[in-house]
């Protein structure tokens, strides 16, 4: 592992592995940039980070609230319905579990209608919905059925476990659901119980397949990568993109509280990139949106994409244009700060729009440039990723 760490740094740590010989190629695409940073690059990879303009802002009807002191344009919220999940991911909760929320204190279905609508009506285009695991809310289809009519809004996506997504799914489709992120870190069923705590390897499979069998293009399959885990089946993975529009998600081990992150677990992009290319070697970078949190690559004769999410060692802030609406109404900018403001009770105690607007403006102003570095941020204090969502 200490091959792959050119030296430690407080801000995103820089892999150069000495291995890494394997050409990747690059297409460009429709994007302009005007303003480049590759301060975090490896060797066979360049990160664009292009924070859109004041002026594009106005152009897209994007409210000042949506915008920070750095220029970055907030247009794509998630939102947490729950706390709660039928899965116990070692990653994502602690073995001991989780104090959840009292579900009097999480957000009713008419609230989290009316705090959508208000980042919508400023500019919000994309809504994911999160959890916790977001199918085993009861209400589940009527949310995505108002908010899919919210005027404005162009993307309603959701990130499940697929454990009971595939008899969901039919209905979910109708009510306005356009896209879809489906976890699961191991293609073996005994390596799937181990991580999550339970059974359900094949539902997850039988989601990701229903849900290609539906016409979701593409159907996007996220893995986290963790040493001495799932590292051996990063190509698997990728197998399951040549006959299917699956597009396999790696992504970078990331420290929350309570899921025992060890940096000696991290796989970093550079490496899982040159697995990925030795074995593939037609692999192609294209050109991304700068608000991308993805480096998306194709390979020739593959339906599929794969992509590489790197939190860690390859940060993206300064293309950051998500906010966080958790399960009991906290407003978080950024995913690895700790800052929190509550939407839910001045809402609760009678807040007008304008003064929840007001609320919401100065918490992204106070966004910061970027993240900690990984090993600051494993020492901070922060929530188990079920309480943030996923």
């Amino acid at each position: 592992m200490r091959r792959y760490f050119s030296k430690f740094i407080h801000s995103p740590v820089r892999f150069n592995p000495s291995n890494s010989s394997i050409p990747v190629k690059f297409e460009t695409g429709s994007y302009a940039s005007t303003r480049i940073c590759n301060h975090y690059s490896t060797e066979t990879s360049v990160t664009s980070c292009d924070p859109l303009s004041e002026e594009k802002a106005k152009e897209n009807s994007v409210s000042d609230m949506l915008v920070d002191s750095f220029g970055r344009i907030h247009t794509y919220l998630r939102i947490s319905l729950t706390e709660r999940c039928n899965l116990r991911c070692k990653y994502c909760m602690p073995a001991e579990g989780v104090e959840l929320t009292p579900t009097a204190q999480v957000l009713t279905k008419d609230e989290i209608l009316r705090l959508a609508g208000l980042f919508v009506s400023s500019g919000v285009s994309k809504i994911r919905l999160t959890g916790g695991e977001p199918t085993i809310r009861k209400d589940i289809e009527d949310l995505c059925f108002e908010l899919s009519g919210l005027k404005g809004l162009e993307t309603l996506s959701m990130t499940t476990n697929g454990i009971v997504l595939a008899r969901k799914l039919p209905k979910l489709k109708e009510c306005g659901l356009t896209s879809l992120n489906i976890s699961v870190d191991t293609l073996v069923p005994a390596k799937f119980e181990l991580m999550t705590r339970r059974k359900g390897h094949n539902k997850v499979m039988d989601s990701i397949n229903a849900a290609v069998d539906l016409g979701y293009n593409p159907v996007k399959v996220n893995c986290v990568v963790m040493r001495g885990f799932n590292d051996d089946e990063i190509c698997d993975f990728v197998e399951l993109t040549r006959e299917k529009p699956i597009n396999v998600r790696f992504i970078e081990f990331m420290p929350f509280d309570g899921n025992v992150w060890n940096v000696k677990k991290l796989v970093p992009y550079s490496e899982m990139l040159d697995t990925v290319a030795k074995q593939f070697p037609s692999l192609k970078r294209v050109q991304d949106h700068p608000t991308e949190t993805a480096k998306n690559f194709t390979i020739d004769g593959h339906k599929g994409r794969v992509s590489f999410i790197t939190s860690m060692t390859e940060h993206f802030c300064a293309g950051c244009n998500r906010l966080r609406l958790l399960a009991d109404g906290n407003l978080k900018v950024c995913l690895f700060g700790p800052s929190e403001v509550s939407l839910r009770d001045p809402m609760r105690n009678g807040a007008e729009d304008h003064e929840l607007r007001e609320i919401i403006s100065a918490a992204v102003k106070r966004k910061k440039p970027s993240h900690a570095g990984m090993f600051d941020i494993a020492n901070r204090v922060n929530r188990p990723m079920i309480h943030i969502g996923g």
